[in-house]
């Protein structure tokens, strides 16, 4: 179980390292952030800073979560190049300072980390629906990269195992199927 424990870990924060670098890779090789929906990786943005303030906050172990500052990270680098190539990287400044505050705003009372992290199920699908929404209105993949999801989908997967071996947290349990590994770009 514990190796089962630590090839989990290790391959989900190898992965989450390079989760987003596709995506990142597409989106400068094609000089456009097209494909990309704005809504969704600002929810996903969202989903990912609930999550990695809650397990701060309640001190889980850090392999559990050291995937999503770098998750965060790469979305940040995502925002900026959406912003970049649709001409207005400074339109970008509300959205990092709002992401900045939320992370103060999650722990000036437990309920509403609490309520945050209840919610994180419905941020995750409506980042999701809201990626889908825009590919099907577009009708152009544009820079979406399938090695990101397939790499997505196996993240979530491991998170789910190492969550129901690491922690008893119903709540997490149920949070890192949906935000483990995000499917919206």
């Amino acid at each position: 179980m514990e190796l089962l424990l630590g090839f989990c870990n290790w391959s989900t924060l190898g992965l989450c390292a390079a989760l987003k670098l596709p995506q990142i890779s597409a989106v400068l090789g094609a000089r456009s952030a097209r494909g990309i929906s704005l809504p969704s990786l600002l929810l996903e943005l969202g989903g990912f800073l609930v999550f990695l303030r809650y397990q701060w906050y309640y001190e889980y172990p850090l392999l559990t979560y050291l995937e999503y500052p770098i998750l965060i990270a790469q979305d940040l680098i995502l925002l900026l190049c959406v912003f970049h190539f649709n001409g207005d990287v400074k339109r970008a400044a509300p959205y990092i300072a709002l992401c900045v505050s939320a992370w103060f705003i999650l722990t000036l009372q437990k309920w509403i980390l609490d309520l945050a992290m209840n919610l994180c199920t419905f941020i995750s699908a409506a980042s999701k629906f809201a990626q889908l929404q825009y590919l099907w209105k577009a009708r152009d993949s544009g820079a979406v990269s399938a090695l990101t999801w397939g790499l997505a989908s196996y993240t979530s997967a491991t998170r789910i195992i190492t969550t129901l071996m690491t922690t008893n947290d119903l709540t997490r349990k149920l949070k890192s199927y949906s935000t483990g590994g995000e499917l919206s770009q």
